[in-house]
């Protein structure tokens, strides 16, 4: 029984890493709603600059595009566009985010959404060996190395995306 009660407390992401062989941490912490990252960085005793956010975007031709960049950082839409070939891109709206994804805001992570849509992860996550992001649910974070994040999520390569 605690077996599955383990498996039970994976998040989809969790279970797309197990089966990719992919090693990661998990953080787990009491949440009840949602906190923005540099929150949930503090809470937990990381590094801002290791914590990293996900952003979807939409650009003029309804693809959906996905942006991981430092919880303290913006994006810049136009680095974005121009890093994924679009015209533009603008973020969405947060309504949109749970029936687009399958994730919620402070939950959401590129690993596992309900669609596979084009990811790209700021140059910056290069600097370190291992960054965190969100585990597909509030009150949970991932550890792992960026090149790995890089292999799980969809057609996912670095770029230069924050002012």
């Amino acid at each position: 029984m605690a077996k599955k009660d383990k498996q039970d407390n994976k998040t989809n992401a969790m279970r797309i890493l197990d089966t990719a062989g992919i090693p990661y941490e998990h953080q787990a912490y009491e949440c009840g709603e949602f906190i923005d990252g540099a929150a949930t960085a503090d809470h937990l005793g990381l590094p801002h600059e290791q914590v990293f956010k996900t952003l979807v975007t939409v650009a003029p031709d309804q693809q959906h595009y996905v942006f991981v960049i430092p919880i303290d950082d913006e994006l810049d839409l136009k680095k974005c566009a121009r890093s994924v070939g679009a015209k533009s891109v603008t973020m969405i709206h947060v309504k949109e985010l749970f029936p687009l994804t399958g994730y919620v805001r402070g939950g959401c992570t590129s690993i596992g959404m309900k669609k596979p849509f084009v990811t790209r992860v700021d140059e910056s996550a290069q600097l370190f060996d291992r960054i965190y992001i969100s585990a597909g649910r509030i009150g949970c974070q991932i550890c792992l190395a960026p090149d790995d994040l890089l292999t799980v999520a969809y057609k996912a390569e670095y770029a230069d995306l924050t002012r």
